[in-house]
């Protein structure tokens, strides 16, 4: 079993471990020719299974495997990951990542290419230069030290130096005094070694036809929205009941959790943030979004004309002020924000809404590598009943 890579973008490969590791301690990798799969599944919250396109992270990738199509799964700490790439990408000039064994351990291991540079001006000015306009020798003034003997020429003197010169700065510092070093760094990130008996009965989870489907508004902006919507909530229901529940104890309501958020969108380019609770019901309206046409070639056009979607094309309207053809989900709100961290990647974001049971985003990655691939998160968000 064998696996090494050189690593070409380690700024998006940063950025998108660290948005998993918000969601989930562990992840589980698996790599094969054509692509490396991330996903999260965490005992709460929402799901993350992604496939990245090797050559959208990756240059000279080998693997080697015995197992069905040439797959290696591994368990990856994601913390311990997101340290190591920072490392790297804070002044590394190179990097490269491959399975190994320590202490007969695996572990993944990151080889990262630093350059330092070190360097100092001229010693002109100690030796023999002026310092305020007198004649020095070794640095040291002329006064005081010339009167006790020292230096043990006399003070004007520069016999005991050799006159600067670009010869002798030469040899004192080695052309100019800066030289460039290369240090290899070596981080090994302990990991499993999965069987694929292990994993085969994992699957991402199955949803009915979505009823909407809509291309969210920039995701930074619609989670600080969120992120201020959860705050209020939070603030409101400590304001309320002292941030207790019955006995005294700190903690969220009897259902378990922190405030739900509502979201709602239609076939006809809007998107609503809500938040309700007993003391605050606010909302922020998107219009004007784009809602993708369907693939008629994957769909059929008798699939295409009888989906959920095309029902809801004909109720509601592009304000957003109609009560129809809204399409809802409520997100529990400290989760949502995390999921909504990805938008650190940039890219396009795709959001299905299956009405009252599940919110499912698709964040197409834009490849910055030229490599042709294309790399897909899929986010399994379920809804909470009211």
């Amino acid at each position: 079993m064998r696996f090494r890579a050189q690593i070409t973008n380690i700024t998006t490969l940063t950025k998108f471990a660290s948005s998993l590791a918000t969601l989930g301690h562990i992840a589980w990798l698996r790599l094969n020719d054509t692509d490396c799969r991330f996903t999260v599944i965490p005992e709460k919250g929402s799901q993350v299974w992604s496939v990245l396109s090797p050559d959208s992270i990756f240059e000279e990738y080998t693997i080697q495997s015995a197992a069905e199509e040439n797959a290696i799964n591994l368990e990856v700490p994601l913390a311990e990951l997101v340290r190591a790439l920072r490392s790297a990408g804070n002044g590394g000039t190179g990097a490269s990542v491959r399975l190994t064994k320590r202490d007969g351990m695996p572990v993944l291991r990151l080889s990262i290419t630093t350059t330092t540079t070190t360097g100092g001006g001229s010693l002109g000015a100690g030796l023999g230069g002026e310092i305020n306009g007198t004649q020095a020798a070794g640095g040291y003034s002329s006064g005081a030290n010339a009167a006790q003997g020292y230096p043990p020429t006399a003070p004007n003197s520069t016999a005991a130096f050799p006159t600067p010169s670009a010869a002798n700065d030469s040899e004192y510092f080695d052309g100019g005094g800066r030289r460039e070093r290369e240090t290899l760094v070596t981080q090994d990130i302990p990991i499993r070694v999965l069987a694929p008996q292990s994993v085969e009965g994992l699957h991402e989870p199955r949803c009915r036809d979505p009823d909407v489907h809509i291309v969210l508004p920039n995701l930074l902006q619609l989670k600080s929205i969120s992120d201020r919507f959860t705050k209020l909530a939070l603030a409101s229901k400590s304001s309320v009941g002292g941030g207790r529940n019955k006995g005294g104890f700190l903690g969220g309501s009897a259902g378990g959790g922190g405030p739900k958020l509502e979201l709602k969108a239609n076939m006809h380019g809007c998107l609503r943030l809500s938040l309700h609770t007993d003391s605050l019901n606010i909302s922020s309206l998107w219009t004007g979004l784009e809602n993708p046409e369907l693939d008629p070639e994957q769909t059929g056009q008798e699939g295409l004309a009888n989906h959920p979607s095309t029902r809801m094309k004909g109720l509601g309207d592009s304000s957003g002020l109609s009560d129809e053809g809204w399409a809802t989900v409520r997100v529990e709100g400290r989760d949502w924000g995390r999921v909504l961290s990805v938008g650190r990647l940039g890219g396009r974001v795709i959001a299905c809404f299956c009405d009252e049971n599940a919110l499912i985003l698709y964040v197409f990655l834009s490849d910055e590598g030229g490599g042709g691939g294309e790399s897909v998160l899929t986010y399994y968000i379920s809804s909470y009943s009211t």
